[in-house]
């Protein structure tokens, strides 16, 4: 199976220069806990609840003056629609991340979550992996 049979087509993006509340707004209207980062489709950059939760609120700045690209992650680890969803998850697993943009020709075109895996009979012990190896702890600088 590929990951173009499982990703989410729709994808939404934010820009590094839009204010952090407009990507939280999108990511509350689409009930996600992350955006990619895009210039013109192509993605540099994911933008996380938690990267906001961290990297803003917690430090007391005023969210009203941050931009995503203040408080994005500049590391994109991303697959492609051909890509087998095997591989998809030992790439989430090796980089302990749970959501993968899905980019073709430099242009985000879905995104596979560590839940698209789980919901397939044969991925399941993959997804198990990916989630087990995504949740032990990083250094703090990794993603950065």
């Amino acid at each position: 199976m590929k990951l173009k049979d499982i990703m989410s087509k729709d994808v939404k993006y934010v820009e590094s220069k839009d204010n952090i509340i407009n990507a939280a707004k999108i990511m509350k209207d689409l009930n996600v806990g992350c955006v990619p980062v895009c210039e013109k489709e192509r993605p540099i950059g994911i933008l996380t609840d938690r990267d906001i939760i961290v990297r803003n609120i917690a430090e007391g700045r005023n969210i009203n003056n941050v931009n995503v690209e203040d408080t994005m992650s500049n590391r994109v680890v991303y697959g492609t629609p051909d890509m087998d969803v095997h591989e998809a998850a030992v790439l989430m697993s090796k980089y302990q991340i749970r959501r993968l943009p899905v980019v073709e020709k430099g242009k985000i075109v879905g995104m596979v979550s560590i839940g698209d895996l789980a919901v397939q009979n044969n991925l399941v012990d993959d997804a198990g992996q990916a989630l087990y190896n995504i949740s032990q702890q990083i250094p703090a600088n990794y993603l950065n």
